[in-house]
């Protein structure tokens, strides 16, 4: 038996949106049943239930994977004229997903203005941004989305290191089942910490994690039509382990600096130093994943000789030391770390 000493908050109405289309099924599911399983346990400790969940959609029944599942939602969205919570499960990151749903943007809009906070989890980051709450806000997503996203929407302030971002009432959370994150996140807003912790470890979630970085892996963006900086992304990613000096990058293509790193950041989302960091770090981090090479081989392969710096630069990338990322992934490292 667990025994809680909070007190008795307010019940709050929690509205999970059923979208058109295909959607993520696992966070439409883990969010309803995270917030009805926290109800069931208070009321085994003799507590009132703290949330009322109901799903919302615009149809009665959403099929989804060719038929397999389906999802029938307790109410048209239409009918829910105030919810303390709207939670946008993810759907797929691309304009058509979004116009399939622009049914509920009004709607959205509407109630956060009367009082409702509104909560994106994964790639619902997209519907979410198309209402424009999240213009001058920071939004978070999952890393793989962020192109695409930067490209529909440029006024907001995309920052995919963290996990969590929570600005007046709007939320929003990092990629694919980092959602139960902000779930307990919003558990300790509305009910306190120690609901959260007990929530935390009923699920078995790492609670106040707030970053992603470990999980990113670096995709340069080439979706663009600069061809002399295309051909430098090229020549970074063939001769990761040379040191490479902008100065030299700028007059091969026959640019100046300014003009070189202006079209550079403007193209890929990095500055040219940016991405001969991010892969270099991403060729260390493969290497301290597989095989038996230490941290200061991967170091030296890569051109760097200050350990300082390399640490500093694989911290900051990664939200992690060389050497705890190496524990954390290499299992022929550390064997004793990975029973049979």
């Amino acid at each position: 038996m667990y025994f809680f000493t909070v007190k008795q908050f307010a019940m709050k109405h929690i509205s999970i949106l059923v979208p058109e289309g295909e959607m993520t099924l696992s966070s439409v599911i883990g969010t309803y049943e995270l917030f009805t399983k926290m109800n069931g346990y208070l009321a085994n400790a003799g507590r009132n239930p703290f949330f009322n969940v109901q799903l919302v959609g615009n149809k009665k029944k959403t099929g989804l994977h060719e038929g397999l599942f389906s999802v029938q939602p307790d109410a048209n969205f239409k009918q829910i004229k105030k919810t303390d919570l709207i939670i946008i499960p993810a759907i797929p990151y691309t304009p058509k997903a979004i116009q399939e749903n622009k049914v509920f943007v009004p709607w959205i809009v509407e109630l956060h203005k009367h009082g409702a906070e509104v909560a994106s989890l994964c790639t619902g980051a997209f519907l979410l941004a198309s209402t424009g709450l999240l213009d001058g806000k920071d939004c978070s997503t999952h890393w793989y989305a962020a192109e695409p996203f930067r490209k529909l929407f440029p006024k907001v302030n995309l920052v995919t290191d963290k996990l969590i971002t929570d600005d007046s009432g709007i939320y929003t959370n990092g990629g694919a089942f980092s959602f139960v994150n902000l779930l307990v996140h919003l558990i300790e807003k509305y009910c306190g910490r120690e609901l959260a912790i007990f929530c935390s470890k009923f699920a078995e979630i790492d609670i106040d994690r707030n970053c992603q970085s470990p999980f990113h892996i670096f995709i340069g963006q080439k979706n663009h039509a600069d061809e002399p900086i295309k051909r430098a992304q090229h020549f970074i990613e063939n001769n990761i382990t040379k040191r490479i000096s902008v100065d030299d990058l700028a007059k091969t293509y026959g640019l100046s600096k300014r003009n070189f790193e202006r079209r550079f950041k403007k193209a890929t989302a990095n500055t040219p130093v940016e991405y001969i960091q991010r892969v270099k770090i991403e060729y260390a981090k493969k290497n301290l994943e597989i095989g038996r090479k230490n941290v200061n081989d991967v170091m030296y392969e890569l051109g760097y000789s200050d350990r300082k710096s390399f640490r500093t630069t694989f911290r900051k990338i990664t939200g992690l030391m060389p050497l705890e990322y190496r524990n954390k992934y290499n299992k022929e490292a550390y064997p004793a770390y990975f029973p049979k």
